[in-house]
């Protein structure tokens, strides 16, 4: 009996040990203070930059969007009639939001089995690959940052179709996502992470 206390003891140890890995870093409005507490993250954003072609700047408004840096974000429940959980909005997931029909068609293209939404630096080129293609088939600049988060919300067949012209919500959150771009470019030109 001891043993079985002992090991269940140690489970819990491990457990809360890995506790706080989808927290987020503080102070969200300043790019500088994110990859100063986040080191890691800065080194694989520009292995982002320099792969896909997708800057820090961009990539870091549209985290900030999707899942304000917490690694195991999730879409908030559906309810019916209030109270009936009926299962999550969608199946996005982790920092990028990606859901799980793009994840595994982004893993199969890159050959990427093991990757995981949770982890940053999967998250990250995830979303460079996406907003890469999003460049190549719908010719969006990678640092437009409105339109390549519209394409990513929408999906690239919705975003050629016009579908977020009436969302009129849509509309400014992607201008808000250009925004915060363009605030993280200066804040990250201004401490020399750029």
């Amino acid at each position: 009996m001891k043993k079985i206390f002992t090991a269940l003891a140690f489970v819990l140890l491990v457990s809360a040990c890995g506790g706080g890995g989808g927290s987020a870093p503080n102070n969200l409005d300043n790019a500088c203070s994110i990859v100063s507490q986040r080191a890691s993250w800065l080194k694989d954003m520009k292995a982002v930059e320099r792969k896909w072609g997708v800057p820090v700047h961009v990539q870091m408004a549209t985290i900030h969007q999707e899942s304000k840096f917490v690694s195991d974000a999730r879409t908030p429940f559906r309810y019916a009639i209030g109270v009936i959980p009926m299962g999550r909005q969608s199946s996005a997931y982790g920092f990028s939001q990606a859901l799980d029909a793009t994840w595994k068609e982004y893993k199969v293209d890159q050959r990427r089995q093991s990757a995981k939404r949770d982890k940053f630096r999967d998250a990250v080129d995830f979303m460079g690959w996406y907003m890469d293609g999003s460049s190549e088939r719908l010719g969006i600049s990678k640092y437009d940052a409105r339109n390549q988060y519209l394409a990513y919300h929408e999906g690239r067949t919705g975003f050629a179709r016009g579908s977020y012209n009436r969302k009129s919500w849509l509309l400014r959150v992607s201008q808000a996502v250009a925004d915060r771009s363009e605030m993280y470019r200066y804040q990250l030109i201004s401490c020399g992470k750029a």
